[in-house]
């Protein structure tokens, strides 16, 4: 059985989501652990409420993001995890953090890359006048919000929609799409070709 390590900073929606999804569809994985920089994430709560071991390395106390990173791996590598997947996890990872879980390290965006990477993405999405948003999984690599796509999620933009009213639809929409992607990589599913990721079963890595 494989592990499964996840990063959060807040809520931990998407963590919830992946945790569920593992236990209904009875994945060869387990959550092991769920690690965060924040003490005072709410996502804790509910993973020590199943028995999920967890874990807090809080950025603000060290000088610099090698060091914080260093002691990040230290508390991820307790659980050996086969995969690591960022849930909200709001912490920029240093070039050597994301070559030792390369190719294990997934994330999941708020809108469908290539565009709008980074922060403000469903106001971004509104002001550039989108007709459709979503969301993406991807690996992870040193570019931040660049890394080969996995799957995609897509929502339409509604007239009068807010930020918010737009990030809620595309939330639960993430929360369908990263567990299927975890799925895949759990269960070796995933080709990777340069930029390109195929799913060997030919299942669909578009939602719509």
């Amino acid at each position: 059985m494989k592990n499964i390590v996840v990063l959060i900073s807040g809520r931990g929606s998407n963590m919830e989501a992946i945790v569920q999804a593992c236990a209904a569809e009875r994945w060869n994985a387990r959550v092991a652990a769920v690690v965060s920089n924040r003490p005072d994430a709410a996502g804790l709560a509910f993973a020590r409420e199943r028995g999920i071991a967890t874990a807090v390395v809080e950025h603000t106390r060290f000088a610099s993001r090698e060091s914080f990173d260093a002691e990040l791996m230290r508390a991820i590598d307790a659980h050996a995890p086969d995969v690591l997947a960022l849930a909200g996890f709001m912490r920029i990872l240093t070039p050597g953090f994301v070559e030792h879980y390369r190719g294990r390290m997934v994330n999941v965006h708020p809108s469908l890359l290539p565009a709008f990477t980074g922060l403000d993405t469903h106001r971004r999405a509104i002001e550039a006048g989108c007709k459709v948003a979503g969301a993406t999984v991807h690996f992870v690599v040193n570019e931040v919000d660049h890394g080969p796509i996995i799957a995609q999620a897509v929502v339409p933009v509604l007239p009068g929609d807010t930020p918010e009213t737009l990030s809620a639809r595309v939330l639960a929409r993430e929360h369908q799409l990263y567990p299927r992607a975890l799925r895949w990589l759990v269960d070796d599913l995933l080709e990777v070709d340069g930029r390109q990721v195929r799913q060997r079963r030919g299942e669909p890595q578009l939602l719509t």
